[in-house]
């Protein structure tokens, strides 16, 4: 169907004035990119409100530092000399704490063979038995029944296929003979 003259027309204005729409909002973005670039604040300020946007969003102030940010305060020899020497005697200190422990353990286990040997090999037998069965993780109920009901369906699948096998050379063997 032809399109009238007025329709024709209509059609034009309404893409000239998207055109129009179009080159209005690139000459927009355009500025504003531009506005974007020349940043009114010194960098002091900009560096600044970063480091409170980061550290608004979560990040810790030793994780925005600049490189080129001056170092916090240098400490003297005599500190560091200190701090280390605290250092050494803690750890000396914990491994102390540590062989006492080690050594009580040992006495303790000693102690403790050196009774079982006093009673006699059979009860001492009896006692390290009923010592190692207080040591077991027995299971729960339900998982004693899942694991009993996973070993009876795998002996009637061994026993059904073994008898199968059997059958079938019985049968064999009773053709040949």
């Amino acid at each position: 169907m032809a399109k009238t003259r007025a329709q024709r027309k209509a059609e034009r204005r309404a893409r000239e004035a998207q055109e129009q729409r179009q080159s209005k909002s690139t000459a927009d973005d355009e500025a504003r990119a531009q506005h974007d670039t020349q940043v009114p604040v010194s960098g002091e300020v900009a560096e600044a409100e970063a480091v409170e946007a980061g550290i608004g969003a979560g990040a810790s102030e030793e994780a925005l530092e600049l490189p080129e940010a001056p170092a916090p305060a240098r400490r003297s020899r005599a500190e560091k000399r200190a701090e280390e020497k605290a250092r050494r005697a803690e750890e000396k200190q914990a491994r102390e704490e540590q062989k006492r422990k080690e050594s009580e353990r040992l006495a303790r286990k000693e102690k403790q063979a050196s009774q079982e040997r006093q009673r006699g090999a059979v009860i001492g037998f009896i006692v390290s038995c009923w010592a190692e069965l207080k040591r077991v993780q027995w299971p729960d109920r339900e998982t004693l029944i899942q694991a009993s009901a996973v070993t009876l369906v795998f002996i009637a699948i061994a026993a059904a296929y073994l008898g199968a096998l059997d059958a079938l050379f019985n049968f064999l063997v009773q053709r040949l003979l």
